[in-house]
């Protein structure tokens, strides 16, 4: 009998963990969807480029202000409530973006959506930061940004077929409907404290908001946390500017893949990120250095997608196998979420991760629209069944935002101090 309690006290922490997880897994799915549907958005709507890219950034337009509010609800009343009602609201706004007859009502379904998603991922960790050990921060954040990835390679190759079998609005239902099940999931299983007395979590009192607010403040005069979160809004474009969005039609359209074949090289850039995301958080917990890997990674990300955009011939496995590369590289950029909890006092870690994660995703918000106009700028009038495709030479243009962001990454990061996977438990910064 007490094997099996402790079995259950040990199996608890990773299952309720998990959940959160999935939650984010899920959101990173309606996240993307509108990547496999940009033909038919266009065509329903009437859209350009630019309006397709502002469309799918309403998204960002809540999320990334979201952040720092998730962060100091998190810290204050706990991840279980938060993360149930946030489903809700996703789930909400994807009825919305399905029913709607209105490129208005359909950017309000995209907000609440994006709005919701904004508890996923803070709320994940902030539970692996309640449950699991601190030690191994860097590995778990790579476990739970790959779960988050599956759902954007699910989102690539089932949506796709999905989306050709019973249209792109039976097809977003279907997924509403599924969040629904994840929202009592979460509610009825996860817990917001840790019963265990050796754990750190456990003796930590409910923080007061002036306190939450004063952690803020002092991250937000750390230049740390945004030297950190620029490395990570940089290294991020890789999803946020290119995979989430612009991938798919830039691999039909410059690249000459059939639909399919697009859908499904793009998704190599998530599995990338699912497999490098653990293996780069293993990695840096060994040799206990967070800025060297990251320089390593970014260095070979930049030469890798030089090759993508530039390179005047590459085969369809060549070009599969450059993605998952690129995805693989750039997927290094969870460690600034280590060194984010590694300046920071563990009780405001989900204020410290929440603001970390605004400058992340501000990636989506600015530059998903920003090469949509800039592909609208080099247009050559071309036009087939109320899509606009662009030229080969228009997408190199657009999408050269993303070697120039790794560039820059590369050099902001001998700006950040190494932390060498040391945790503070005083309440002082590094």
């Amino acid at each position: 009998m007490i094997n099996n309690r402790a079995k259950t006290y040990t199996l608890l922490p990773w299952i309720i963990v998990a959940l959160g997880a999935l939650y984010y897994c899920y959101e990173y799915f309606l996240r993307i969807s509108p990547s496999v549907m940009v033909p038919e958005l266009m065509k329903a709507y009437d859209l350009t480029g630019s309006q397709v890219g502002s469309l799918s950034a309403f998204y960002y337009h809540a999320y990334v202000p979201m952040q720092i509010v998730v962060g100091l609800l998190m810290d204050r009343y706990g991840p279980r409530r938060l993360l149930a009602l946030a489903c809700l609201c996703s789930v909400v706004g994807t009825y919305l973006f399905a029913g709607s007859h209105s490129i208005v009502v359909a950017e309000l379904g995209r907000f609440l959506v994006g709005f919701g998603a904004a508890f996923a991922f803070v709320g994940a960790l902030k539970l692996a930061t309640i449950w699991l050990p601190p030690n191994r921060f860097a590995l778990i954040s790579g476990l739970i940004t790959s779960l988050g990835m599956i759902g954007a390679m699910a989102g690539d190759i089932l949506l796709r077929d999905l989306v050709d079998t019973v249209g792109w609005k039976m097809t977003t239902y279907t997924t509403a409907g599924a969040g629904v099940i994840l929202a009592f999931a979460i509610w009825f299983v996860v817990r917001d404290v840790n019963p265990s007395p050796t754990h750190p979590h456990y003796h930590a009192e409910r923080m007061h908001f002036h306190d939450l607010l004063r952690g803020l403040l002092g991250a937000l005069r750390n230049p740390q946390i945004w030297f950190n979160g620029m490395i990570g809004f940089l290294l991020y474009l890789s999803l946020s500017a290119f995979a989430e969005l612009w991938g798919i039609p830039y691999l039909e359209q410059a690249r000459g893949l059939s639909r399919m074949h697009a859908a499904n090289a793009n998704a190599m850039i998530f599995l990338g990120w699912a497999i490098g995301g653990p293996c780069w958080g293993l990695f840096s917990d060994f040799i206990r250095r967070r800025c060297f890997p990251i320089v390593m990674a970014s260095v070979l990300a930049l030469i890798v997608v030089c090759a993508i955009l530039y390179f005047p011939k590459i085969s369809y496995g060549s070009m599969s196998f450059l993605l998952f590369l690129f995805g693989f590289l750039s997927s290094v950029q969870i460690l600034v979420f280590a060194i984010c909890r590694e300046v920071t006092h563990f009780r405001i870690a989900g204020t410290a991760i929440a603001l970390t994660n605004m400058l992340v995703m501000l990636g989506g918000n600015l530059f998903q629209p920003v090469i949509g106009k800039l592909l609208d700028m080099g247009w050559n009038n071309i036009m087939v069944d109320g899509t606009r495709l662009y030229s080969v030479s228009a997408y190199q243009a657009a999408l050269s935002v993303l070697p120039v962001g790794i560039l820059i990454a590369i050099i902001l990061t001998y700006f950040v101090r190494e932390t060498h996977g040391e945790i503070p438990m005083d309440g002082r910064e590094h």
